[in-house]
């Protein structure tokens, strides 16, 4: 029995990949390049749909296209070393908490300028003081005041 072929449509619908970034994994070379109809459509087999399903999965973890690469050559390497694989993770999991450690860092910057910040009437500002000065202002004083 011959394999399904799917138009790109369908094969974005099933993979919640859409069609647009089936074409650029495509050209990124992460996905083989597709048979085409004579009209010059894109067909997908389910060795096509599995790769996208993959390659999404990946997406949603947060994995950069070089490490989805990456990953894809040693999925498709039945001898790899899961060690191989398991670095690959583990660095992914450390710049990850590094992002974390980033954002927790600016959401308490940000959230201490807010509560200095009076929300009032007035012009003096605390965020906008700290935005200009690049976060050397210093903020620990009423709005508008400053030592110097």
């Amino acid at each position: 029995m011959p394999e399904a072929l799917r138009h790109i449509g369908e094969a974005a619908r099933l993979t919640g990949v859409s069609p647009k970034m089936i074409r650029h994994y495509e050209g990124l070379g992460l996905l083989p390049p597709a048979p085409r109809t004579d009209a010059g459509y894109r067909l997908y087999g389910e060795a096509a749909v599995h790769t996208l399903h993959f390659i999404r999965r990946a997406r949603d973890l947060g994995f950069g296209m070089a490490d989805i690469a990456q990953l894809l050559d040693l999925w498709r390497n039945r001898r790899r070393a899961s060690a191989s694989v398991k670095k690959l993770a583990t660095q992914h999991i450390d710049a990850l908490q590094q992002r974390i450690d980033e954002l927790e860092s600016m959401k308490r910057t940000l959230s201490r300028l807010a509560k200095e910040c009076q929300g009032d009437g007035r012009s003096p500002c605390p965020i906008l003081d700290d935005l200009a000065l690049g976060g050397q202002a210093d903020v620990g004083h009423p709005p508008g005041c400053r030592q110097g």
